[in-house]
């Protein structure tokens, strides 16, 4: 009897005794997929062009209407979840150092996409950066307004809601992870400095260390692990004063990393794979088009990464536009260890 009382002492314990085999675990619970949207060149005005304000404030409303909405049947089907995020990627303003109107066209940024999703008519916490229309760097601007010093506070704003992890030195750059998937907004381009080749605008396209920070950043955060990373700037491997020898560059530093999407604005819409002449495994590159036209819709789980482009039919209508699906992607991915 004190044998049997034994045996069954040592099962509640989840271990095993004599012989008799321990309970089998539960297996784990999936790990929740990550959703996100992403859009760019918002390129809020002031007193030219004002309508395009309009046309954002409608894309913003679609982006808060969307969860429970549908993924279209060739991606899979299946509810929208809930967006963790929106990634805004630069000339979030038309005139970053215009007299008079900088500061009132950032105005129109905040209140449409406010910062944590309770602060604006967006309703999920933004993670922007700049773009060649935003001005130039801390400092360098004219007419006493800075979108850069903005940036600055907000991203110090992020790093103490938790929102954000890793920020480089001069506040600018920054990183985060949502679940396994480490993100890295590089802002402009991820370079360190204007090629020596090229002498356009300085000093509003100084990247600014971009480049160092996501070096240092993948080494410290994900190292071997083999887990997903997202990077995101302004500019793509399509813009000339991003020279096509800093594109290789960039390649270099992220190509021993797990690279499943690098998104960018400036240039377009759509989706091209890229790698420099030689190399063998091409990054997947998603330029993300202007808000006032839409944003695509990104979900990544632990096997795959779907996404699509989120289109007005008519980019003008304003009160009901009709919405359609562009530039669809599903590729598997892992998640390392």
């Amino acid at each position: 009897m004190k044998l049997i009382r034994f045996a069954l002492f040592a099962l509640l314990l989840g271990g095993s005794t004599l012989g008799l085999a321990s309970p089998v675990p539960a297996a784990p619970e999936a790990e929740e997929g990550v959703t996100f949207l992403v859009t760019s060149d918002s390129h809020y005005a002031s007193f030219r062009n004002v309508d395009r304000n309009d046309r954002n404030k409608t894309t913003i409303e679609r982006m808060n209407a969307l969860p429970g909405t549908a993924w279209p049947e060739k991606l899979g089907g299946g509810k929208i979840d809930k967006p963790r995020g929106v990634l805004v990627l630069g000339d979030l303003i038309d005139d970053g150092d215009r007299k008079g109107e900088s500061a009132d066209q950032w105005r129109h940024f905040e209140k449409q996409f406010g910062s944590d999703g309770t602060d604006g008519l967006l309703k999920y916490p933004v993670y922007e950066g700049w773009g060649n229309h935003d001005g130039p760097p801390i400092g360098k601007e004219k007419f006493g307004f800075s979108t850069q010093a903005q940036l600055k506070a907000r991203n110090a704003e992020r790093k103490k809601a938790g929102r954000i992890g890793t920020v480089a030195e001069n506040g600018l750059h920054y990183s985060w992870d949502w679940n396994k998937v480490h993100f890295v907004h590089t802002n402009l381009y991820p370079a360190d400095k204007q090629h020596a080749k090229v002498r356009y605008s300085l000093p509003w396209h100084d990247p600014q260390g971009a480049l160092a920070f996501v070096k240092y950043d993948l080494k410290a955060a994900v190292g071997d692990s083999g887990r997903p990373v997202v990077i995101m700037s302004h500019c793509g491997v399509d813009t000339d004063w991003w020279h096509p020898e800093d594109w290789a560059d960039f390649y270099k530093a992220v190509k021993p990393y797990n690279v499943i999407a690098y998104f960018y604005g400036h240039s377009g819409t759509g989706l091209k794979k890229w790698k420099p002449e030689g190399e063998e495994k091409p990054l997947d590159c998603v330029n993300t088009g202007q808000t006032e036209k839409g944003f695509f819709v990104v979900e990544i789980t632990a096997k795959r990464m779907r996404l699509g482009y989120h289109i007005k039919k008519d980019p003008k209508e304003t009160e009901k536009p009709e919405w359609e699906w562009k530039f669809l992607l599903d590729k598997p991915i892992t998640q390392g260890k």
